[in-house]
């Protein structure tokens, strides 16, 4: 998917919302938990109880991943779920060797038919540039995390600035406002204008919204941008709003609550 296709959704749908389908077995409801092929159908009444409410699904490859050969299957056959007119990012944190990420990107956008797939830079431009050679497709970089443990090294002075600041900043170089993204915890909100600063153009991918704490109305206004730039990524707080035979009516409910503030953004 091209950024004007995206931006066309965003305005499209009134929405920037990304919805996270970290589904575990182990959380299906009680009435699921028994199908042989439960992980599955939740996804499936997740999308179409939500599609009209987003413009993305985020797949965390690991909840399928634990499962053995039947989760990635499972991977397989949620991303062909997904509608053509959404965004479909892998959120697997691959980076590694030319060679081994080659394989990798292939694993991602041409196995599994993904848009986007999220990656760790900490390897430098060479494990990343596989992932930027495949027109319409991007490479999500790993920027400031949402979790406890980015001040051990992401918030660490690095020379002038710090460590986080100079991923972005030289990551940055390696790709295009048309391939690249960057991961933005939305639990760093006073953040957002500095890397404003130094991506001014790029999509952010932000977790950290809903369960984590993160909120709206504070990202957008510090970080949106003429045609938006943000994606912002709930999982728990929508998938698993209820654990009920009601979790589809639950579910799209939250997702349009967290619509509906987005949409005075859009207009």
């Amino acid at each position: 998917m091209t950024r004007s296709q995206l931006v066309d959704n965003i305005r499209r749908n009134k929405s920037y919302l990304c919805i996270g389908l970290d589904t575990d077995a182990r959380k299906l409801p009680k009435h699921l938990q028994s199908s042989v092929d439960g992980v599955y159908e939740f996804n499936r009444q997740i999308i179409e109880a939500t599609k009209s409410f987003c413009v993305a699904y985020k797949i965390n490859a690991a909840f399928y991943e634990a499962l053995g050969s039947k989760g990635w299957e499972i991977m397989e056959r949620t991303v062909g779920l997904i509608p053509d007119t959404h965004f479909r990012i892998a959120d697997a944190k691959r980076g590694d060797i030319g060679n081994t990420s080659s394989l990798y990107a292939r694993a991602f956008f041409e196995t599994l038919k993904f848009d986007a797939v999220t990656v760790n830079p900490y390897m430098g431009e060479d494990s990343i540039r596989p992932f930027l050679e495949y027109d319409g497709k991007w490479a999500i970089i790993l920027g400031l995390t949402s979790n406890p443990g980015a001040s051990d090294f992401e918030l660490q002075p690095a020379g002038s600035a710090l460590l986080y600041e100079q991923v972005l900043k030289k990551s940055s170089q390696w790709g295009t406002t048309e391939n690249l993204m960057f991961v933005v915890g939305a639990t760093q909100p006073e953040s957002f204008k500095r890397i404003r600063g130094l991506a001014p153009q790029h999509f952010y991918l932000v977790p950290g919204v809903g369960a984590q704490g993160g909120d709206i109305e504070t990202i957008s206004r510090a970080a949106i941008i003429k045609d938006f730039g943000l994606l912002i990524n709930v999982s728990r707080s929508i998938i698993y709003a209820s654990m009920g035979e009601d979790f589809t009516v639950q579910a799209a409910n939250a997702a349009s609550s967290f619509q509906r503030q987005m949409i005075s953004f859009i207009i």
